[in-house]
């Protein structure tokens, strides 16, 4: 059974990733589509990153563009941290379950297709001056 539970959860809070993130979940976009967008601001500053997303015509660009606010609203609220000195340590879009829907076809079959979804990370942390 389990055994030192408090010591276990004692050495998990200890190792915690304690920069600040955001993660949006089941997000209805292809992930390959997503990463087109997201190789264009990784290890931007922040407001570099955002005038970016704002000028990308891509499908991803306002998902990234909320996800990204998220993360920098977490840091600015909740570790107190500085925007200005922010920037995108790491950003990655995951493959998330895909949708299974049928579509009529010929001679009365049925065609399987899949909405793509995916899971959009993004992790910030200041610049050490």
């Amino acid at each position: 059974m389990a055994t030192r539970v408090k010591e276990k959860a004692a050495a998990r809070r200890q190792a915690a990733d304690i920069r600040p993130r955001a993660v949006a979940r089941y997000q209805r976009i292809s992930s390959m589509k997503a990463k087109a967008v997201i190789d264009l601001i990784r290890g931007k500053r922040v407001d570099d990153a955002l005038a970016i997303l704002a000028n990308t015509a891509k499908s991803a660009s306002p998902i990234v563009e909320k996800t990204l606010k998220s993360a920098i609203a977490n840091a600015e609220n909740n570790l107190e941290m500085d925007r200005a000195n922010l920037y995108i340590a790491e950003i990655s879009a995951n493959q998330g379950p895909a949708l299974k829907r049928m579509r009529p076809g010929s001679r009365g079959m049925a065609k399987l297709y899949k909405h793509r979804t995916s899971h959009i990370t993004v992790i910030l942390d200041q610049v050490s001056r």
